[in-house]
């Protein structure tokens, strides 16, 4: 893979929907939401952090399962850039968005081998979701981040089945 070859997410149009909760807000979804999902597969499967990071309003945060948030876009690029490190081959695969309410689920599929440094050298293949909010211009603000940590550890110490 050229990992060159993948831009950084364009300013896309998007649209304005209401929720019925008791705190009435916008949503401001992107208009082509596979193809922004798409890029930002793209962007976890290249070496630069910084293209991951630009999928994210300013003050955006990324959450992991229970772990704590990385809260803006240098710390998301730095959440990023670890598992670059830990994966240099790593390709993250798009496998399909659903719409949940006001949110939207982003699935994944990530696969790599653990040759960064202290790494395992076992393959992984794990597969999740983000669920997204988006904040006004139509970038991700806040995705909660969920996939099978068990299993991912299983992996890193024993390979993909």
């Amino acid at each position: 893979i050229d990992r060159r070859a993948y831009g950084r997410p364009q300013r896309r149009p998007y649209v304005v929907s209401r929720t019925s909760s008791a705190h009435e807000r916008l949503l401001m979804i992107p208009s082509n939401i596979q193809s922004f999902a798409q890029g930002y597969a793209k962007a976890w499967s290249t070496d630069r952090p910084e293209r991951v990071a630009a999928f994210f309003s300013a003050n955006g945060s990324l959450k992991v399962n229970d772990g704590a948030p990385a809260v803006g876009r240098t710390a998301i690029a730095d959440v990023a850039q670890s598992l670059m490190t830990a994966f240099p081959d790593m390709i993250v695969s798009f496998d399909r968005v659903e719409r949940k309410a006001e949110r939207i689920h982003f699935h994944w599929t990530l696969a790599g081998t653990n040759t960064g440094p202290g790494g395992t050298g076992k393959f992984v293949r794990v597969s999740g979701y983000e669920d997204w909010r988006f904040a006004a211009g139509g970038l991700v603000a806040e995705p909660l981040g969920h996939f099978d940590a068990a299993e991912y550890d299983r992996q890193l110490q024993h390979g993909a089945p």
